[in-house]
């Protein structure tokens, strides 16, 4: 029977499992020690933690929006996302994703940026970056790249990324 997923921001009781999805769905702790530190910096956190949760309300799935800026212009960097690995590819993540960008879009904000899997990301709206003339300071393959724009009226600017400092980016 196929699972009904909600989605919902989230909350203190949530970061125990939070964390634990995420080090579930990566092989390294670095990702969730990401989040840690992204919770921790002013510069970078806006409050658009979003989870996909059952119907017991646990949650199983993750997505993070944090600031960033393209060029000078202020954006949002969707990473991680994550999803426990024995409810993949059951819709969790593309919830907590879309979930995500409607709250991003509700606060006004104008454009998302995303280093991810190229088959993944264009089911919510991603294209190719640096058709945008988006680019990073690091090599990445090109399609790994994508960007998004929430309001029709904000084409896209065109720019390097600059990530929040725990990226190390």
């Amino acid at each position: 029977m196929p699972q009904h997923w909600t989605a919902r921001a989230e909350t203190a009781a949530d970061l125990p499992a939070v964390r634990e999805i995420v080090l579930a769905a990566f092989p390294t702790s670095a990702e969730a020690d990401l989040v840690d530190a992204l919770r921790a910096d002013p510069d970078a956190w806006i409050g658009l933690s979003l989870v996909s949760v059952d119907e017991d309300d646990r949650p199983v799935g993750h997505a993070l929006l944090t600031r960033c800026h393209i060029g000078e212009h202020p954006a949002l960097c969707l990473a991680p996302v994550a999803v426990r690995p024995e409810r993949q590819r059951e819709g969790a993540g593309a919830v907590a994703v879309r979930a995500a960008l409607d709250a991003a879009r509700r606060t006004g904000e104008p454009h998302v940026v995303v280093l991810g899997h190229p088959g993944y990301y264009p089911r919510f709206g991603f294209g190719r970056a640096s058709a945008h003339g988006i680019r990073l300071t690091i090599d990445v393959p090109d399609e790994a790249l994508m960007a998004l724009t929430l309001d029709p009226g904000r084409p896209l600017p065109a720019g390097t990324v600059r990530y929040a400092a725990p990226f190390g980016i």
